[in-house]
């Protein structure tokens, strides 16, 4: 009996042992490193979310609702947005209160209505896992630290970029001229021209890395202050990060709050904010004249924005 015992005990080991080499083994770089932290619940406090809870690959790594959900089900203050194509991005975060991906990725970590974890106390978990003590050292040469719990996260999320196959893309590079509709191609003229939209949303990634107010904040319904609230600068009430645009048609429902649910409605808003918000505060002179634009040009813009959206998406 003892001997059958001791050969059962020898057997497990080795098992686990070899599980964890081949866990090891299939995570090959940086990015895969930060992919598995990404999608793990262990940098949560009671590990019941992840990064990917409210940054789902579906959605073009945004959330599909207004506000996600943190630990213990505490709601989030502000829409979940994509962190597709951000490598380019100098600010992050709606108010631009983070500088790089590294800080951006330890904020949701230690934010008390999100992971509502310490940063030490992430770490910690860190070192006492042996995949991830093998991984760090596999990679980074040391433990795991709060420096380098970022870099991992930082890699994956910079590999997050488009791959070009969206429909503009396919036309814009003459691969495919028949990429665009009729529709769409008016779409883009009116983004470029009338509609304005190219006004904020220029660039590879339909961004300036611009902050803008375009209307909603009113200190009625609509009080969330924006930058503001990290520069105190009374020019930078209401003022958000203007966002890319690729694969917009995936991320509703969209602005800053969540507030409006479908593209069509962002077109309504765009073409005359004033019967959304009667009184801005602080609004952007860009928006100061509706745009009044007609139902058919509403579609146009509407088709076109949908031509942003990648053929394929990360996973």
């Amino acid at each position: 009996m003892r001997v059958f015992v001791f050969i059962v005990v020898i057997s497990t080991v080795f098992s686990c042992t070899d599980s964890l080499r081949k866990e090891v083994k299939e995570v090959t770089s940086e990015i895969d490193l930060g992919k598995k932290l990404f999608f793990d619940p262990i940098l949560s406090q009671d590990r019941s979310i992840s990064c990917g809870s409210c940054h789902k690959p579906e959605f073009a790594f945004a959330d599909n609702r207004s506000f996600s959900r943190g630990v213990n089900d505490s709601l989030g203050k502000r829409n979940t947005p994509s962190v597709m194509n951000m490598a380019s991005r100098s600010h992050f975060f709606y108010d631009g209160r983070a500088s790089s991906l590294e800080e951006q990725a330890i904020g949701p970590i230690e934010n008390p209505i999100e992971m509502n974890l310490s940063i030490d106390s992430a770490v910690h978990r860190i070192q006492h896992s042996e995949v991830y003590k093998l991984l760090f050292d596999k990679f980074f040469k040391e433990e795991p630290t709060k420096e380098n719990l970022a870099s991992a996260l930082a890699s994956f999320q910079r590999s997050l970029e488009s791959d070009g196959s969206a429909p503009h893309d396919l036309w814009i590079n003459d691969i495919e001229p028949m990429a665009l509709s009729t529709s769409q191609q008016r779409g883009r003229e009116l983004f470029l021209g009338k509609a304005k939209c190219f006004d904020c949303h220029f660039g590879p990634d339909f961004t300036g890395d611009e902050f803008r107010n375009i209307g909603l904040y009113d200190e009625r319904e609509y009080k969330d202050k924006g930058r503001f609230d990290i520069t105190k600068d009374t020019a930078d009430l209401g003022k958000f990060k203007v966002p890319g645009l690729r694969n917009v048609a995936l991320t509703a429902p969209y602005m800053h709050d969540g507030s409006i649910e479908t593209l069509e409605e962002v077109i309504d808003f765009y073409s005359d904010l004033y019967m959304f918000v009667p009184n801005p505060i602080n609004l952007d002179t860009i928006m100061r004249e509706p745009l009044k634009l007609s139902v058919t040009e509403k579609e146009d813009l509407v088709n076109f924005l949908h031509s942003l959206t990648d053929e394929k998406l990360p996973d």
